[in-house]
């Protein structure tokens, strides 16, 4: 319970700083109740981390430079999803199927925007889910983006924790160059028994892939049939928002 304490003190003295600028040891101490030994301990343990500094020989602190690249994360996810939303929901309601926005995150794939179509009666709720790279359609795609076709190179790519042989190693490395040629990626029962999906990349202005859309069901809704026939749907929705990326949409 102490633990869950000092976070959200933490916490108190970060959004404290955010308001104020700057604030001495003391004043945080009296906005918090606590002792001011408490309050040194928080920006001692807040200033390892970088998410405050010191200001000067003022004994004032204010927020931290550690700040700015968490910030870019949110903001990044929120540029992407509010820019996508539109024709998310618009191939949604085409194809009756779930359509996802995802981005990279630490070796993993995070969905930030998701839009239902008229065939998801049940469904899971995919938002703010991590699911794996290597055996996800969105995930290829993101992975696509490094551009590693050699096997020790892609396996670097990834979470420790995602054990891959040598030879499913080099698969995916093959599947993932022929992935970069065709556009998009397929992912059959790789992830879930019984889901299928196919995605597409989403580029910034300067043609990085910054997203993957996919598109995803049953197997028994989307059998390789019906990916093949949905495909340049979802790849011609791809190159929608990576066109609302461009400078003159920005």
């Amino acid at each position: 319970m102490s633990g869950v304490r000092s976070v959200d003190r933490a916490i108190t003295v970060l959004e404290l700083l955010a308001e104020r600028g700057e604030a001495a040891a003391g004043e945080l101490a009296a906005a918090l109740g606590v002792h001011s030994s408490t309050a040194f301990r928080l920006l001692g343990a807040l200033a390892e981390h970088e998410l405050v500094e010191q200001v000067g020989d003022h004994g004032t602190y204010r927020l931290g430079f550690a700040l700015i690249p968490l910030a870019d994360r949110v903001a990044e996810r929120l540029e992407v999803s509010s820019r996508a939303r539109p024709v998310c929901q618009e191939l949604a309601a085409r194809l009756g199927e779930t359509v996802t926005i995802a981005i990279p995150d630490r070796g993993y794939a995070v969905n930030v925007e998701q839009a239902r179509g008229s065939s998801v009666v049940t469904a899971y709720n995919w938002l703010g889910r991590s699911t794996p790279l290597h055996n996800t359609s969105s995930g290829k795609v993101l992975l696509t983006a490094g551009g590693a076709a050699d096997p020790d190179a892609l396996a670097a790519e990834l979470p420790p924790d995602t054990r891959l042989s040598p030879g499913a190693l080099r698969a995916l490395a093959t599947e993932l160059t022929e992935i970069a040629a065709h556009g998009y990626a397929w992912a059959l029962e790789e992830y879930e028994p019984g889901l299928h999906a196919v995605a597409a990349p989403v580029r910034d202005h300067d043609g990085t892939i910054i997203a993957a859309l996919s598109v995803s069901g049953p197997s028994y809704r989307l059998p390789a049939e019906r990916l093949e026939e949905i495909t340049p749907d979802v790849v011609a929705a791809g190159h929608e928002i990576s066109r609302r990326f461009a400078p003159c949409n920005g």
